[in-house]
């Protein structure tokens, strides 16, 4: 890690020598992750389904003196899931921390005319695909006895919206899964939390994000 780096993220280093997987983290609020990570020492591997957007990030981070690998990966197929983690293994070592930031708004219509496949499309993106990550991850960090997931969540896990039940629902189901998963984690030292981004704008909801990992991650 550079000084130069080191000088330009201008805080704590508090994730130097960990190594953390953001899923769609070409765009948005997941690209904002992998670089707030980095400035934080991670070593980053972001992942979408775009790999000119992925490789921009990595090379971003990589010019500013951090480490970063890009895969690319559709995180409701299982393949990709397990291909997520041996990359990440294989650039770095371990995984530290797991964001799942991956998901779909699917139809904004309503229920009754919401498709099977839509429907299908809605769940193996949001819940399938951070419960196979989590799957993947969380023995190796029993095993260490330390690790961080966040799962990246929205209002609509608490809130009725009449045309998009789809997302509403299966975020409702992360939601209400991870008390489950914490009571576990929580014996074997790892760390299961929902973030929600606030009503702030992106650079607060990506700090808060930053400040809650590293929180979770001290105290697993």
């Amino acid at each position: 890690m550079s000084n130069r780096f080191i000088e330009l993220g201008a805080i704590s280093m508090l994730l130097k020598e960990k190594v953390a997987v953001v899923t769609s983290g070409g765009r948005g609020i997941g690209r904002a992750i992998a670089k707030k990570f980095a400035t934080e020492g991670a070593s980053m591997v972001v992942t979408a389904r775009s790999q000119k957007e992925i490789d921009e990030v990595s090379a971003e981070i990589r010019a500013a003196g951090g480490e970063a690998s890009s895969v690319v990966a559709d995180v409701s197929r299982e393949q990709d899931c397990q291909k997520i983690v041996d990359r990440a293994r294989q650039a770095f070592g371990r995984i530290h921390i797991l964001v799942n930031n991956a998901g779909v708004l699917g139809p904004v219509r309503p229920v009754e005319q919401t498709t099977t496949s839509e429907w299908d499309k809605v769940m193996a993106v949001n819940l399938r695909g951070p419960f196979m990550l989590s799957r993947f991850v969380l023995p190796e960090m029993y095993e260490h006895g330390s690790g961080a997931i966040l799962n990246i969540v929205s209002i609509a896990a608490k809130a009725a919206f009449q045309l998009n039940a789809g997302l509403g629902r299966v975020k409702s189901r992360i939601d209400r899964l991870d008390p489950h998963a914490r009571s576990r984690g929580s014996a074997q030292r790892c760390a299961r939390e929902c973030a929600e981004p606030g009503t702030g704008s992106g650079d607060e909801n990506v700090e808060r994000i930053r400040a809650r990992t590293c929180r979770l991650f001290q105290r697993g």
